[in-house]
Formats: C-alpha cells, structure tokens, sequence
C-alpha cells in the first residue's frame, strides 16, 4: 500500500476555503480570490466564478504589486471565519473574510453580505484591490459608478454595492494602496449598506465569532479526532439553506471527478435521497434545530410532490432542474462541458422512498420530536409504503444514477426494506395494525430481491440482479443492519468487497465496470468512509481507526474534501467542499467512537434488531 509521503508533488488539491452564513458560500482561493460565490442564492449564476474561467468570471482580490513570497490560510478557531495572510517583499498582511450570522431578533440575521478585513502585519504592504463582478455566469458585466464612500454595481435591477474606507479612486485609477491601518470591503447584494463602516464590521465580527463557537460547543461531538469532526460540522452546516431547511451536496459545479473526463456535474440541490446519511450525521451532533428545519423541507416534498419523487429538488423545492451546458466558459482547469442544472432529476431512484421514511422515523418515534397526531402520522406513512409497493419491482438508474441503463439494484431495494422497517416500528408503536402487515410484507418482498443479488460462490452480494459487478454502496447492506455484522456472511461480504474496490491507503471505488462515460479513474470518498463503518461494525476496529487516520490526508490544507480522489497520486477532484464527504468522515467517525466507548451524548438507536445471517 502507498503511504502518504509517497505521494508526489504534483498532486492536485484545491487551493481555497468557505465562507458562508446559510444565506451563501463564497470561495476564498490563497491567493486572496474569491473565486466563486452564487448571489442571491447558490443556484444563481456566479457573481464571481474565476474558478471556472478566470478571464470572464469576475474577480474580488487583495493582491500585493510585487511577487508573493507565501500565504496561508487558518479558520478562526470553530468558526467559519477564514483568515488569510500574504506576505509580499514590501510586507505581511492578513485579510480575514466572513459572512455575517447571529441572533437578532430573535431569529438570525444572515445577510447577503460579504466583509473582508485587511490588516498589516509587518512592512508596509502595497496593494491593489480588484472588485469586478459580473451576471450570467459571464455573459453579462455591471456598470460601475463612483460614491462617496463606496461604489455601485448595477445591471438592470440587480444592483451590488461596495463599501470601503480605502481611497474610492483606487477602484478606477487602479493607483496601488499603501497598507498602513486595517481597511473595510463590505460587499452587499440588493439593499445598500447604510451604518457606520468600522463600527458595524468589527460587531458584527465579534457577534459572529461568538455564533459560531457557541454552536460548536452546543454541539455533541465525541472526542475520537473532534477537532476534524468539529470543521465537517461547520463545513456540513454551510450548505444548508436555511430559508427552507434543503443541503446542498455542494457549491460548485463542473468541477471534473477526474481530468478530462466529462464527469463534471452541478451540485448545487438537495438530493432527497442522501438524506438519511445528513439526518444521521446531524442527529449524533445533537444539532436538532438543523434536523428538524431539513426534516420539514424532505416532509413538504413528499407531501406536495404527489407523483414520483424525484432524486433531487431545487433548494426551493424546484421539481424542473432542466440541464444546460454553459459553452462561452473555459471551465476548470480547461475541462467541459460546464453543467447547469442536473438530468438526474429526471431519473428514476427507487431507493428515495426509503430515504425519507428512515429520515424522518425520529419525528414519529422519537420522544423529543413526539409533536404530531396520528392522524398526520399514519398518512404519511402510509403515503410513502404505498410508494415503495408501487415501485418495489421497477428496475431504476440506482445510487450513481447510470443515465443509459435501469437495473434491479440491490441498494434500492436495500432502502426499501429499510423504509419498510422503518414503517414497522411507527406501526407497532402506534397500534395500526393493517400498516404493519403491509410493511411486513414490503420487508419480505424488498429481501427477497435483496437475496437474488447474492452470489453464493463468492459469498458477495452484486450490485443487481442482473449484473455480477461489485459496487461499494452495498457496504450500506452491513451499516443498516440487513446483515448481522457479526455474521460470517457480513464478514466475507466485506473481504470480497475489499478485494475489488479498495485502492490506496483506504481509499475506495464505487466501482470499475464500465458506465455511461467508460470507467470510472478515481475514488469516491463518501465510500472510503463507508468502508471505515463496516470495518467498525464487523470489529475490526484497529484497522477502522487506521484507515480513518489514513483519510484525513486527503483533506486540503484547511481540512476540506473533495468529492473524488485519485488513489495514485492523491489529487482531489470533483465539486468541493462535498458536503456528503464531511457526512462520510463525521459519521464514520461517530461510529468508531460508539465503539470504542465514546459517544456523544445522545446514543443512536439501532434501525432494527439484526436478523439475518
């Protein structure tokens, strides 16, 4: 196996952190960018996207006149306030970014503002500040006018303003700037800024500093490598939306899974069938209040959308997520197409039904949420199991959502039996006794389908009946309980699973048959994590506590991950930071933990009594 400082030097990772306050995510490159942030929401066209094309995309920079000789970036610790320090030959200088949050009210104050504060450290920096930003993801450049004290963007209605204690000519002269006291940029989308300057950011990054550490500390996390726990969570809690409660998978689009490769998709939905892994993740926080606002947007879904549920929504709810290329754009690192919008939502993924019944049995079962009526309960329930009937013998495109093929995937009909369960025990605890026969039954018919994909000579399940290929999402087989992990079936399953899809230094394919676009070059790393939970689960817990160690290098510098990896040379790609990656290590993390005898303060419950063998 390669180690990590086998690696070369060469290796790909993306040079940025996020800021974000559940309003929007900005991207804050090392070299002072800020390379990509979606205004007003993040499925809105880039106001600056020099991540995708560094020509046409806008730019926001701090930049020093002469050569920068190094920069480094630190979060203010467990906040999502980034710092930013330059040095150049004239001089240090530290900018620290962050998008207002905190209590006001009595609700939270999340504007569409962006402040960025410019210290000098040492020397005397010279500077040149660059604020271009632009619509339609390029197409499209504001006119720019000259205030008193700040400068005005429009275009139409769409109107931006920059608020600064720096010399205004600076912005069209373009006159390098003398660092001498701490400046302001204060950027906002829509209405002006109208307070005093100085005054106004240091309260408000003072109240948000304070925001986010009470919210870490209110958070229940275990002490099994907290502090990389600690900034998932705060990554994980950026790319909710908090209007509506939806969780992006991440802020970008198009970002290549591997150079060259076609794979780049937009991920900037909420993909209803990720959510019990993001509910699971936030329920071992303790954070109830980002669980229930989630809960409520996955409850409004399935019960407005009254035809097939789709894989993934719009943050608003949007069921038409139509998809588009963008051509004018040169896109990341030269590779295309650049997507807008998603296809997947028009695929059929059985496993969704599932997803959202196990998502939200706390609110039917759990005594702290114990708020709704049986009535409301045994509708929507029985809504869901009468979805699952009506599509448990459909083939669908499955977890990795294959757009030229439909199979009977062992995944899906996992969730189904899952969902079924799920059913089972609202059913019993509530007294209705016809649910509980139609979920016994919709148990055993989803098990039935689930034993057909089981090889006997190789003692594996597949990843469908028709197919003898192995695909890591039947980790999940072990992780949901459907196989006693103390079985010797749950054990070889997961040998024969290791033997075919585990690459470097525990990294892991989804799998390595051929799909829509060849096959696949690099790992999935939400996968990797998966695989740290079944060693964990079958016991095997030095090797789970090694290989989790082993994928925290894959982090960036700031402990971000990225969607894929390349087990040869450790190169991060795809969309970043990939919020169901952070869910990946935080609860493969959580899972160790229980393990080894410490856990959160709020135990997990088991989904069910393990039964078969």
């Amino acid at each position: 196996m390669k180690k990590a400082n086998n690696m070369t030097n060469s290796k790909h990772v993306y040079k940025s952190g996020i800021i974000g306050n559940c309003s929007y995510i900005a991207h804050v490159n090392l070299n002072s960018n800020i390379s990509w942030l979606c205004w007003p929401t993040f499925q809105d066209s880039f106001v600056f996207g020099g991540l995708l094309d560094d020509k046409i995309g806008g730019e926001f920079s701090i930049r020093p006149i002469s050569a920068v000789t190094s920069s480094q970036q630190e979060y203010i610790q467990n906040t999502n306030i980034l710092c930013t320090t330059i040095q150049s030959l004239e001089g240090t200088y530290k900018i620290t970014d962050f998008a207002p949050r905190f209590e006001q009210y009595e609700r939270y104050f999340k504007p569409l503002i962006l402040i960025r504060k410019i210290e000098p450290i040492e020397g005397r920096p010279i500077l040149r500040v660059t604020c271009n930003p632009v619509l339609q993801y390029g197409k499209e450049r504001f006119n720019k006018h000259r205030g008193s004290n700040h400068i005005q963007y429009e275009h139409g209605e769409t109107k931006l303003r920059l608020s600064t204690n720096m010399p205004i000519n600076h912005f069209f002269d373009y006159i390098p700037h003398v660092l001498s006291k701490p400046i302001y940029l204060l950027l906002t989308f829509g209405s002006p800024f109208e307070a005093p300057l100085e005054r106004t950011c240091e309260e408000f990054l003072g109240r948000t500093i304070m925001y986010w550490q009470q919210w870490v500390k209110n958070a229940s996390i275990p002490s099994f490598y907290q502090k990389e726990v600690i900034r998932s969570a705060l990554a994980l809690k950026l790319h909710q939306y908090e209007d509506t409660g939806a969780i992006i998978a991440a802020s970008t689009t198009s970002l290549p899974e591997f150079p060259e490769s076609g794979r780049n998709w937009d991920y900037r939905y909420c993909w209803l069938r990720d959510s019990y892994y993001v509910l699971t993740a936030l329920s071992h926080m303790g954070h109830f209040e980002e669980m229930e606002k989630y809960a409520s947007y996955i409850a409004n879904i399935t019960q407005t959308d009254t035809g097939r549920l789709q894989p993934l929504y719009g943050i608003l709810g949007e069921k038409k997520i139509e998809e588009s290329h963008l051509d004018h754009l040169e896109g990341y690192l030269g590779n295309k197409p650049i997507r807008i919008g998603n296809q997947a939502h028009e695929h059929i993924q059985n496993d969704v039904y599932g997803q959202a019944l196990i998502a939200l049995l706390p609110l039917f079962t759990d005594q702290r949420f114990k708020n709704q009526n049986k009535l409301v309960t045994k509708e929507w329930t029985t809504y869901i199991l009468a979805k699952i009937d009506a599509t448990i013998d459909e083939k669908d495109a499955g977890i990795w959502e294959f757009r030229n093929f439909q199979q009977r995937h062992c995944y899906s009909n996992l969730f189904q039996w899952a969902g079924a369960t799920a059913a089972l025990k609202i059913a019993k605890q509530n007294g209705f006794l016809e649910m509980e026969q139609i979920a016994l039954n919709l148990q055993k018919k989803a098990a039935t389908y689930i034993e057909s994909c089981f090889d006997q000579e190789r003692g594996v399940y597949t990843n469908s009946i028709e197919s003898s290929n192995l695909d890591a999402s039947t980790l999940q087989l072990i992780l949901m309980g459907y196989l006693d992990p103390n079985s010797e079936r749950a054990r070889q399953h997961l040998i024969q699973l290791e033997n075919e899809l585990k690459g470097n230094m525990g990294l892991f394919y989804r799998y390595l048959h051929k799909d829509d676009f060849g096959k696949p070059k690099s790992t999935f790393l939400v996968c990797a994590f998966w695989y740290v939970e079944a060693l964990a689960c079958v016991g095997r817990l030095d090797e789970a506590q090694e290989v989790f160690q082993q994928l925290l290098a894959f982090g960036n510098h700031l402990m971000l991950f990225s969607e894929d990896v390349n087990e040869n040379d450790g190169s991060q790609w795809g969309n970043f930071p990939q919020a169901y990656s952070h869910v990946g290590l935080m609860n493969a993390a959580y899972r160790i933990a229980i393990k080894l005898d410490r856990p959160t303060f709020f135990e997990s419950e088991e989904l069910t009594n393990n039964s078969n063998e």
